[in-house]
């Protein structure tokens, strides 16, 4: 019995996931499994596990096309560690990744935990920038991976751990995509169980590579929030989940006020600048720092106008949310 199972879904991925694997390689602490769960893929990546498995053990399974959380599902099923861990198949992992969880639990024990994602020195610039965005506290990212929320961590897929036995009580992931890890989080803290941030067990985590791609996740990530607010009205009604929306409409009105009123302008160009000068002073480039500004105003847009789409349509229009939005939801098997 390994000390650690580490479970990905894969779809379509094989480069990401041999980039993967080569950072598994480079573990200081080895004491894991991986098991590769290929989500009906037409790119598999089966050929490439012969070349790893004197490292650690892998366990590849093939199945239909199920969504992320399906597939987590499946590879909690095929586990035998005390521990399972979940990366997505774009992040790398640090060789001091194991090391430094397993001390964290040593000190710290925790029954489900994450940690922060940051930008890997290979990453294009338009990842670099967009990782700023998601991480800038100016956009509301900063909230995800921030040692002031030590005991209010809700671990998300990409860099997610739990005691096998909180997946027995728990149960695993559900059907909607993206969401599938807060909604899990939310279950975890209502039975019960500790959860908190490893702030060492930190992973690389690529995410998507234009701003096209970005501009989508984002759009479903403001979606997602109102059906979670929905699903889980005690854990997810806070105010920081309001603003991409607010920021949305104060745009719109100031918009609208520049044909009558003068400067306008003036409290974009602030945000502007203030996000500026935060990228500039996180990357020390002139290039991501001008490149963050639009990734985090399609970040505050994207979002904010999901969430408002989603509010009318759930809270107004009192539509059954599988109804409302059936692409964010798999069918179960």
């Amino acid at each position: 019995m390994k000390k650690y199972s580490v479970i990905v879904p894969v779809y379509n991925r094989p480069q990401e996931v041999k980039e993967l694997l080569d950072s598994l390689r480079t573990q200081t602490y080895k004491d894991f499994e991986l098991i590769l769960v290929e989500d009906g893929s037409t790119e598999p990546c089966e050929y490439l596990v012969a070349d790893y498995t004197d490292t650690f053990p892998i366990q590849y399974f093939f199945k239909p096309n199920s969504g992320p959380g399906d597939s987590r599902n499946f590879g909690m099923d095929k586990a035998t560690g005390e521990y399972l861990i979940f990366f997505d198949s774009d992040c790398l992992i640090p060789s001091h990744y194991f090391q430094a969880l397993t001390d964290h639990q040593a000190l710290h024990p925790l029954d489900a935990f994450g940690g922060p994602d940051a930008a890997h020195e290979s990453f294009s610039t338009v990842q670099k920038a967009i990782n700023q965005s998601m991480t800038s506290f100016v956009t509301t990212g900063g909230i995800r991976g921030r040692k002031n929320q030590l005991d209010k961590f809700q671990p998300r897929s990409f860099n997610m751990g739990l005691k096998h036995e909180v997946y027995v009580q728990v149960g695993g992931f559900s059907d909607i995509h993206p969401g599938e890890d807060p909604d899990l989080s939310y279950r975890i803290m209502n039975a019960g169980f500790k959860t908190g941030l490893v702030p060492e067990a930190f992973v690389y985590h690529k995410r998507r590579i234009d701003f096209g791609k970005f501009y989508t996740q984002v759009n479903k990530f403001g979606m997602v929030r109102v059906i979670l607010m929905k699903w889980h009205p005690e854990r997810s009604k806070k105010l920081v989940y309001y603003l991409p929306s607010l920021f949305v409409i104060g745009c719109v009105v100031l918009l609208l006020a520049s044909f009558w009123l003068p400067y306008t302008w003036v409290p974009m160009a602030f945000l502007t600048a203030v996000l500026w000068g935060e990228a500039l002073i996180e990357t020390d480039s002139f290039t991501i720092a001008f490149l963050s500004i639009f990734a985090s105003y399609i970040q505050l847009f994207g979002y904010g106008w999901g969430f408002l789409k989603a509010q009318w349509q759930i809270n107004l229009n009192e539509k059954d949310e599988r109804v409302a939005f059936p692409k964010l939801f798999f069918g179960k098997k």
